[in-house]
C-alpha cells in the first residue's frame, strides 16, 4: 500500500486552523508556523512526522495523506486531537 511523509500543525479550533492555512497560502513558512502554533510535540521540529504507512495515523489523517495531492497543504482536518493542517511531502505507492 506504500508509505508517505508528511508534516502537520495541530490546533484546538477550526477557525485558528483556517487562519494559519491562509497565512501559509500567503507565503508564510510551514515549519515556522508549526513551531509557533502547533500543540503537537512535532511542532518543535517544524511539524515533521517522518515516514509512515496506512493505519499508523488516525483514519481522518490517513484519508488525506494517502489520497490527496502531494506538495499541498490540506485542511482543516478534524480528528479527536483537534484540527490539523497537513502537508504531504512525499508518497510512495
Amino acid at each position: 500500500m506504500g508509505t508517505a511523509k508528511a508534516r502537520h500543525i495541530l490546533v484546538a479550533s477550526q477557525e485558528e486552523c483556517q487562519k494559519l492555512k491562509d497565512q501559509i497560502d500567503g507565503g508564510a513558512d510551514f515549519e515556522e508556523v508549526a513551531k509557533e502554533h502547533s500543540t503537537c510535540p512535532s511542532g518543535q521540529s517544524g511539524g515533521g512526522l517522518g515516514e509512515f504507512s496506512p493505519g499508523q495515523m488516525v483514519k481522518e489523517f490517513d484519508e488525506v495523506v494517502f489520497k490527496d495531492e502531494v506538495g499541498k497543504v490540506h485542511g482543516p482536518v478534524k480528528t479527536d486531537f483537534g484540527y490539523h493542517l497537513i502537508e504531504i511531502t512525499d508518497r510512495e505507492e
